[in-house]
């Protein structure tokens, strides 16, 4: 399925931008940023080389395919980042002491790097159970998927009366909170309410501390029994949660959960099936499939698969070709074949001019063959 969205070249002419919608499979992807949101939480933020709009339904999952120590490793993450935004996802991933893939992602993954993942999928999510007033509760980083959640309303403008309510060990662990205080002072649907568990030596905190109870609840949302909740975070926090609404007669038909653990049953099998096909296909690929393409002024050459572009290749050689936009509009990777015939699907981003003379756009241009690049 694709979306064409019109971008003006000129007064006279749309070329319509073809980008990919996402869809439950097996996507390669590219780490493009990795942000520090706490001292031992981070946010790996993920893009296509050709464009795909991430389109998925705030508050599901991810499962990231990843090699460690020669074993292959599958891991389940909510995705953090909201649809709102579609040309990239994000996960949020607090370090676990002890923990393989949290500690891997944080010492490993840098800007750059390529991996697979398989997605997106999840029942916990804001779409499926739509509401005008909701009670998103969160601990620790459990935030994520409800993150999602209130991104998504808050960029689209949404009629929700949304109370938010975070728990955190310390005022040092609370995760998106600029993001979150900006949000409150932004509009005047969102209720922010923080509690910390404890204070430590230096920190200044006026908001709740202890844990959340109903004291706290009435306070934070005196009309919680009306509200949609929507609940993530460490098993006894959402045992605690659960507790505390059942008691206080609440519709536990309008609460919904989303467990922060382990790989989801059945996802890391269905997962290791994909790769394993995967892995069948490219090994299928001979060298007579492959296309060679020479950087004549480095000396360096690869071979790629067919539908691969020219700057998917630089970046196998750890060649860096400047790119703004990956769709063919900015002109930014002009490139010069020497060599060779390439395919290129731009979006009005070079002239005839520059066509007729040999350039092509490398984000944008797949080889038909064996070519040799000017760069």
């Amino acid at each position: 399925m694709t979306n064409s969205v019109p971008v003006a070249v000129n007064s006279d002419s749309f070329i319509p931008v073809n980008t990919q919608t996402w869809t439950n499979g097996r996507h390669n992807v590219r780490c493009v940023k990795v942000i520090q949101e706490t001292w031992d939480v981070r946010t790996f933020c993920f893009m296509s080389e050709q464009p795909v709009m991430y389109f998925f339904k705030p508050g599901q999952f991810v499962t990231l395919e990843l090699e460690i120590d020669g074993n292959q490793v599958m891991r389940s993450y909510t995705i953090s980042s909201s649809p709102s935004v579609p040309y990239s996802f994000s996960i949020t991933v607090k370090r676990n002491p002890g923990g393989l893939v949290s500690n891997w992602l944080h010492d490993n993954m840098k800007e750059g790097d390529d991996l697979a993942v398989h997605g997106p999928v999840g029942l916990f999510n804001c779409i499926d159970f739509p509401s005008e007033k909701v009670l998103l509760l969160s601990g620790g980083v459990g935030i994520t998927p409800v993150m999602s959640m209130a991104r998504w309303w808050f960029d689209t403008n949404a009629d929700v009366d949304m109370v938010f309510a975070h728990s955190a060990r310390t005022p040092g662990d609370i995760v998106f909170q600029r993001e979150l205080d900006h949000m409150a002072s932004r509009i005047g649907n969102f209720s922010l309410h923080l509690i910390c568990e404890r204070i430590e030596n230096g920190q200044a905190w006026h908001g709740y501390r202890g844990y959340l109870d109903l004291p706290k609840l009435q306070l934070i949302a005196p009309d919680f029994l009306e509200r949609e909740v929507y609940c993530c975070g460490p098993e006894p926090y959402m045992a605690a949660v659960r507790n505390l609404l059942k008691d206080n007669g609440f519709d536990m038909s309008r609460y919904h959960e989303e467990s922060f653990g382990e790989t989801p049953a059945g996802v890391e099998e269905e997962a290791i099936e994909n790769a394993e096909q995967a892995q069948e296909e490219a090994d299928a690929l001979t060298l007579s499939d492959m296309n060679r393409v020479e950087f004549a002024n480095n000396g360096k050459s690869v071979q790629i698969a067919p539908g691969e572009t020219l700057h998917a290749a630089a970046a196998k050689l750890d060649l860096h070709i400047p790119k703004a936009c990956g769709m063919g509009i900015c002109g930014t990777c002009k490139v010069l074949v020497k060599e060779g015939d390439t395919t290129m699907s731009h979006n009005g981003g070079i002239t005839d001019d520059d066509v007729a003379a040999g350039y092509v756009l490398s984000c944008c241009s797949v080889p038909n063959g064996d070519v040799v690049v000017e760069y």
